[in-house]
């Protein structure tokens, strides 16, 4: 299914976006899959409870320990990561079946996940990375402490943890300090439309040049 104006088919993106928590990775994934229907977002696997606000199947797909250690014996995850005592992963299949259609796919993972797809020879080329950093420490704490989902001994924890997650910022292709919501989300609707057209994400393109090169 062709969702770009193009007259042939192009193999679809993985967006990941990585931030410390609290940076406003959430609120950013959320206003660009509003508005881009050829984004969705990719559904992780983890093994913490669910939250009261939170659905089985549309926000995380929830299981215990033993089935979670299943999935990365069995090779059914393209990466995963153990992140405050709990496990994520990404399901390799419906991923890999989405770029095939075209589609491109949302991930909101870690620096540790994110690893884990570069270093992977067959997904690294459909790797499009951004990581979001908070305009300072200050700011970092008071949206966390908005949020009123975790308590302050896990805010605590995130707070010290973010010194390091933010240490990661090199390893990503593209970095923005998110110091306003719709700019962020502005920039990172500017670096789909750029990655889209990457050529070596046209597939058909040799074909269709060559045709017009004939019928000229």
């Amino acid at each position: 299914m062709n969702r770009d104006n193009v007259p042939f088919l192009r193999r679809g993106l993985m967006l990941v976006l990585s931030s410390p928590s609290g940076a406003g990775k959430t609120t950013i994934s959320r206003a660009i899959l509003k508005h881009d229907l050829n984004l969705t977002m990719s559904i992780s696997v983890t093994t913490r409870p669910m939250r009261p606000s939170e659905v089985d199947g549309e926000d995380y797909y929830f299981v215990d320990e033993k089935k979670f250690k299943l999935m990365i014996n069995r090779g059914q995850l393209l990466e995963y990561a153990n992140v405050f005592g709990n496990f994520y992963g990404t399901p390799k299949q419906p991923v890999e079946d989405a770029l095939l259609n075209g589609q491109d796919i949302l991930f909101d993972i870690d620096w540790q996940g994110t690893q884990q797809l570069a270093d992977n020879e067959n997904a690294k080329k459909d790797l499009v990375s951004v990581f979001i950093l908070p305009p300072n420490t200050i700011e970092l704490e008071n949206r966390l402490r908005a949020r009123a989902q975790d308590p302050e001994e896990i805010v605590q924890q995130r707070m010290s943890k973010a010194a390091d997650e933010m240490s990661h910022y090199r390893e990503y292709k593209y970095v923005i300090v998110n110091d306003d919501i719709e700019a962020s989300v502005k920039c990172i609707e500017k670096i789909l439309v750029a990655e889209r057209i990457c050529i070596e994400r046209q597939i058909g393109l040799h074909e269709f040049v060559q045709n017009l090169r004939t019928s000229s």
